[in-house]
């Protein structure tokens, strides 16, 4: 068999290359695929190339673009999977090379389609997150088995493709291209549960010319007047680099700051944005759009000083957008029904839509078990994280349908999806209705288990919701969402008057307040924590320690607040060994000391501490010593044992608290716990799950702590049973291997209780019709 050469591979190098790029500049579908079968087939200097694309309105393999074979056959000719050359590729989603197609079982030609005469053949699948999306394939008229390198040429070429032709369909979809495919369907996980239908509002990173969502304007003369403005600073800004250089440049390399002003000019791309802009756009789309087709013609380019000029207009893009969202130009709208949309969503994005017209989230990166995740189960509303596939940018005032309980997003649902949606909104709120009359009850089940639900919190709007549902305090009050808007650290006094508000709103309640706990997925805008693994990393009480001063302010103001209401307890995260623990034991009495050297009369706060690394789990017997509550934190400790980074989407189906694993970390703390008579809790998203909650009292968990919105169904379900029933539940699931038997158990024992209904609607039939 024939080995390519070190320069045949360096040309099929730079050919992937060219294709990928040319690929990535075109317009619309269409464009993508005869890009494609053209570039493809010239590169492996054979006589066809074909791809066919996955219908999924009849699971057929469509014909889409072909170079070498009857292009009136386009769109017409199809073959199931298994059925053909091509269904066979897709049926065993893996490369068929084969010398005499004509000869092979599976051959089946397709009349007027012009195949017959091409005799080898050269089939791989195009897979993007594990599904099929057709069908790449090449053919010659010489019987001869494609080589290796030809083979690995095409499987490389489909790999490129994959995510490419999905965003293509999913943008065509969108924009209505083909109206067959008008309502569009994509896949991420759930982050909270709940439906939302409603409005997209698409939120942008700073400075990043990819993720300027398109956007309509109405003031046409507004947006022109905009960045006539900001091209004025940057013409001013560029005028300025020339002078302060002339000494130091040639007069043939000043020349270049010309060029960048005149580029600027109304005859150049100047001219092209404003008449975007008045064809409807606003100003920031317009510049992106501009900037980036430029960038493009670049790129392609064969001359390498040539293609470097595709940075200098980014660059150029960069400046002038970054004077753009300074100027004067129309504040951010968000309608009644506002689903903010991003590709990394933020607690300070939250934050700036007013909270009776957020009613969703779609994040286009992070996990279920990211922080924005957390504050959005909080505040009560669905998100969907981790959509990789979604184009983001082309939402913009979009409807859009979040499903939080299948992981789904709809965008333009038909009619018969939206009324589906509609009677699923209508059932939750019928369910939450029928709560209601649990709000002042207390949380034991039939044979009298007293269990306290208390509430997570962060923001100070969740007091309200919190007191709502009859929570019966704080398990864990979050500070660091307080550091994390403002826009440097809050002042001690500042600190006092925060905390003051959580212990009032929960006087004679009690309300544990967890140090700042920043690193990971929360960093500070103004306290950068840069590092490759941040999990891993400087996070929690490791940063604390190493700046005392902030630890100190912070806990002298948790103390200071709790003067003369005595609810306030202190819980430390991410401890991981005693000489933290004892380390941190000796700054809290010197900030209890030094408070009663001011004459301020405030007693010692019980501490606690949170166990949620594997290490903790091993050394609780030492901890529980030291210390007077133990509070299990299960989002990061199913994170630690399971070695999944909770914000990766990507390995979102591995990380799975119902692991036995984590089950069986679970009831050691709780039996260490009450072995050393000390009170333990759980403030992770278990203590919310309803299911979960069955197990946790069983293994002994003396409080449970979750957001508010999960409280009442909590309760629901475990007033509905005895904790005997919920102790041979848990010895039942002890005994099981996976956690997919463990989930399974569980559900079959709520549905004989009659209180599945609190888990989840059912929305699987409303899949059945996307």
């Amino acid at each position: 068999m024939k080995q390519s050469s070190g320069k045949e591979r360096g040309d099929r190098l730079s050919q992937l290359r060219r294709i990928v790029q040319e690929v990535n500049s075109a317009r619309d579908l269409h464009s993508v695929l005869d890009i494609i079968v053209e570039q493809v087939r010239d590169a492996l200097k054979t006589e066809v190339c074909s791809i066919y694309l996955l219908n999924p309105d009849n699971n057929r393999h469509q014909l889409m673009a072909t170079k070498g074979l009857n292009r009136d056959c386009l769109g017409k000719v199809s073959l199931g999977i298994g059925e053909g050359l091509v269904g066979r590729v897709a049926l065993r989603e893996e490369a068929v090379n084969i010398e005499d197609a004509e000869s092979h079982p599976s051959f089946q030609p397709v009349p007027g389609l012009g195949e017959e005469q091409y005799s080898s053949f050269l089939g791989v699948p195009v897979i993007h997150h594990r599904k099929v999306l057709g069908v790449l394939v090449v053919q010659q008229q010489e019987c001869r088995r494609f080589d290796e390198a030809d083979e690995a040429f095409l499987v490389t070429m489909s790999a490129q493709l994959s995510g490419v032709i999905a965003h293509a369909e999913a943008t065509g979809a969108i924009d209505g291209v083909d109206s067959a495919m008008r309502s569009t369907t994509f896949k991420g996980s759930s982050g909270a549960l709940g439906v939302a239908i409603g409005r997209a509002v698409v939120l942008s990173k700073q400075l990043d010319l990819k993720s300027i969502p398109r956007r309509a304007t109405e003031d046409v003369k507004g947006e022109v007047r905009a960045f006539g403005k900001a091209l004025a600073m940057v013409r001013r800004d560029i005028k300025q680099m020339k002078r302060n250089v002339q000494n130091q440049l040639r007069t043939e390399e000043l020349a270049l700051f010309d060029v960048y002003l005149s580029m600027l000019d109304d005859h150049a791309l100047g001219g092209e944005v404003i008449e975007k802009i008045r064809q409807g756009q606003w100003a920031q789309w317009a510049l992106a759009k501009t900037i980036r087709e430029h960038a493009r013609t670049f790129d392609l380019m064969d001359d390498p000083y040539l293609r470097e000029r595709a940075v200098d207009i980014k660059d150029l893009g960069r400046r002038v957008l970054s004077y753009l969202r300074t100027v004067d130009v129309p504040s951010q709208r968000y309608p009644s029904n506002t689903i903010l949309v991003g590709e990394e969503l933020t607690a300070s994005m939250l934050a700036e839509v007013p909270e009776d017209k957020l009613l969703g989230l779609v994040s286009v990166q992070g996990s279920s078990n990211s922080h924005v995740a957390i504050m959005a189960r909080a505040l009560g509303i669905p998100i969907v994280m981790g959509v990789f596939d979604l184009p983001h940018t082309q939402l913009d005032g979009c409807e859009l349908v979040i499903d939080g309980y299948s992981g789904l997003v709809l965008a333009n649902p038909s009619e018969q999806i939206r009324r589906d949606y509609e009677l699923v909104v209508e059932e939750e709120e019928l369910v939450t209705r029928g709560l209601e009359v649990l709000k002042n009850v207390p949380c034991e089940t039939i044979c009298g288990h007293r269990t306290p639900l208390l509430v997570n919190t962060g923001l100070e709007t969740e007091i309200h919701r919190a007191l709502e549902h009859g929570a019966e305090g704080i398990g864990l009050y979050r500070t660091e969402v307080s550091f994390l808007l403002h826009d440097r650290f809050p002042s001690e006094r500042e600190q006092v008057d925060i905390y003051r508000r959580q212990l009032e709103a929960f006087k004679g309640r009690p309300v544990t307040m967890r140090t700042l706990d920043i690193g990971g997925d929360k960093a500070l805008p103004y306290f950068p924590i840069e590092e490759e693994n941040p999990f891993l990393g400087w996070r929690g009480i490791r940063v604390t320690l190493d700046h005392p001063e902030i630890f100190l302010a912070q806990v002298r103001a948790m103390m200071k607040a709790s003067v003369g209401l005595n609810n306030m307890r202190i819980l430390l995260p991410m401890i991981s060994s005693v000489g933290e623990l004892d380390e941190s034991l000796l700054l809290i009495r010197r900030a209890h000391r030094e408070l009663s050297d001011e004459g301020v009369e405030c007693r010692m706060p019980p501490i606690g501490v949170m166990i949620e690394v594997p290490a903790a789990v091993y050394q609780v017997d030492a901890l529980a010593k030291r210390v007077d509550f133990l509070s299990v934190g299960s989002n990061d400790l199913t994170q630690y044992l399971l070695a999944v980074d909770r914000n990766n989407a990507r390995v979102s189906s591995v990380y799975n608290a119902y692991h036995p694993a984590v089950l069986q970390a679970l009831a050691i703390v709780a039996k260490a716990a009450n072995k050393a008579g000390k009170p333990v809790s759980i403030c992770g998203e278990m203590a919310g799950d309803p299911a979960a909650a069955v197990l946790l009292i069983a293994m002994g968990y003396n409080v449970l702590s979750m957001s508010s919105s999960n409280l009442l169904r909590v309760k629901s379900v475990l007033r509905s049973m005895r904790l005997d029933q919920a102790q041979q539940l848990l010895a039942e699931v002890q005994q099981m291997e996976t956690s997919q038997e463990t989930e399974a158990c569980l559900d079959r024992a709520l549905q004989l209780m009659g209180v599945s209904r609190l888990l989840r609607p059912n929305t699987d039939a409303k899949q059945d019709v996307l």
